[in-house]
């Protein structure tokens, strides 16, 4: 392990992110917003020139090895999202760091989780707000499909192999070239939306910043009634590109090459089964208020929840405690493998139900030989092994919190402590965002204790970055020379 290599990466991203954060100064001189712009631009210029000051001590360090890459990824996201902190803590947004830390762990984890009506929120502040969840899911998804495959760490967690099946390349030059097509591709279609928003009851900046939170399915707003507060054809274009946004965006590139890849694609038929399920649900759930309110009430959020984006339509906190309970499970989907999306995600999902199957299946018969298939195709014991071992992870660590969550919020009534704590722990693991009970859409975190804030934030990260690259940072093994 070399540390030099690796406090190189953390310093490149500080300056990136000192970076991005200009833009909120830009944009805050833009509305003339002065104070905030002055004091973000500042806090910034500190950021850029920390970061390139390191860069320019460190460079030269050689190329990563994969257990680099694994720490890189960690605490990389750790430093960018204590920078995060700083446009919300000296604007005065938030007067202290237990909740600018939570904001910022909301907004790069991609989760609608939040402490602050953004009503009240300058503009420079409602832009970092949006931007650090839309560099989120950037950088996720260059992680999952371009970057770390190329050290082969697709048999250990969610990056790579775990990506629908794709092998990963593994010519290291050609990881530029496909980024650049990410790139494009990524702000193509947040271009395209923020286009069809722009139609709607939404000015520029609200159709940006919506774009923003809708591409990378991170969901915040800028009004406290999220998209509740515009018309139903911004719902319905938010529907859309949230859709998009849970597709593979390895699978996106491939379509470009050969139109067929989208027909072809049994992972891409499992997510379309689970949404339209879902969609059905709801919306049979919500038939009593009507055939146009229940089908947009119900394919919005049926949408919104699988895709872990957090947008809400309703106040699905007054729904009936049935309908709580198929949103509370929609929690545990996801998207496909190399989206945008957080939670366990589609591929996992169906290589955990056929190994299950194919265990049922050797207990019938002991002397068979029987693999694991996805679409057909066979799946490696090692890919199997590896997708075990993150759910039994994630549902740990969903019960960790859970248990911690409802300590911590004791206080509250007997049901209302358990709707709380179990749908947020399942929302903050997931990278969705509104909870039940105490959190729901129609609150904010605020209430919730300190303690509880760092709880939170802690799964908002750890949901984010797949589970192992945080464990591995507190393992031995990985700190060795």
């Amino acid at each position: 392990m070399s540390r030099r290599r690796l406090a190189l990466i953390v310093f490149v991203v500080v300056e990136a992110t000192g970076a991005a954060m200009l833009s909120a100064s830009l944009v805050g001189a833009v509305y003339q917003e002065w104070r905030d712009a002055t004091l973000i631009a500042v806090a910034a210029s500190v950021t850029v020139i920390v970061g390139e000051l390191g860069r320019r001590f460190l460079r030269g360090q050689g190329e990563l090895s994969t257990r680099e890459a694994f720490a890189a990824v960690g605490i990389s996201w750790l430093a960018m999202t204590a920078i995060g902190t700083l446009p919300f803590l000296v604007t005065g947004a938030l007067s202290n760091l237990t909740d600018a830390f939570f904001e910022a762990s909301a907004g790069f984890s991609t989760t609608a989780s939040s402490i602050i009506d953004p009503s009240d929120l300058d503009h420079a502040v409602l832009w970092w707000r949006s931007l650090t969840q839309w560099i989120g899911a950037a950088g996720i998804i260059f992680l999952s499909v371009a970057a770390l495959p190329v050290f082969g760490i697709g048999r250990a967690h969610q990056f790579g192999r775990e990506r629908g099946g794709q092998p990963p390349d593994p010519i290291k030059h050609r990881t530029r070239h496909l980024s650049e097509r990410l790139a494009v591709l990524y702000l193509g279609f947040t271009a395209l939306e923020a286009l069809l928003l722009v139609f709607s009851d939404m000015d520029a900046f609200e159709a940006i910043t919506h774009s923003f939170a809708t591409m990378s399915t991170g969901g915040f707003g800028t009004r406290a009634e999220s998209l509740a507060a515009f018309n139903p054809y911004a719902q319905w274009v938010a529907v859309a590109f949230m859709l998009i946004a849970g597709v593979s965006f390895a699978l996106h590139l491939r379509e470009l090459r050969k139109p067929t890849a989208y027909i072809r694609s049994a992972e891409l038929r499992l997510y379309g089964l689970i949404v339209g399920g879902a969609a059905l649900l709801l919306v049979w759930g919500r038939w009593s208020s009507g055939v146009g309110e229940a089908l947009r009430e119900g394919v919005f959020n049926a949408v919104s929840i699988v895709t872990t984006t957090g947008f809400t339509n309703s106040d699905i906190g007054a729904w009936a405690p049935g309908l709580q309970i198929v949103l509370v499970v929609l929690m545990f989907t996801g998207g496909m493998a190399g989206s945008a999306t957080g939670s366990i995600n589609t591929y996992r999902l169906s290589v955990l139900a056929n190994s299950s199957r194919t265990g049922l299946r050797r207990l019938i018969h002991p002397l068979g030989v029987f693999r694991s298939r996805m679409g057909g195709a066979p799946v490696d014991d090692a890919v199997v092994h590896s997708v075990q071992a993150f759910f039994l992870f994630y549902m740990l660590a969903f019960v960790v919190g859970t248990l911690l969550l409802g300590v911590i919020q004791s206080g509250l009534g007997a049901g209302e402590t358990f709707l709380t704590a179990v749908s947020g722990a399942a929302s903050a693991l997931g990278n969705i965002g509104p909870g039940l009970a105490a959190v729901g859409p129609s609150e904010t975190y605020a209430a919730v204790p300190a303690a509880g804030k760092w709880v939170l934030s802690s799964l908002m990260i750890v949901g984010r970055l797949g589970i192992f690259p945080v464990i591995l940072l507190f393992t031995r093994e990985l700190w060795r020379r």
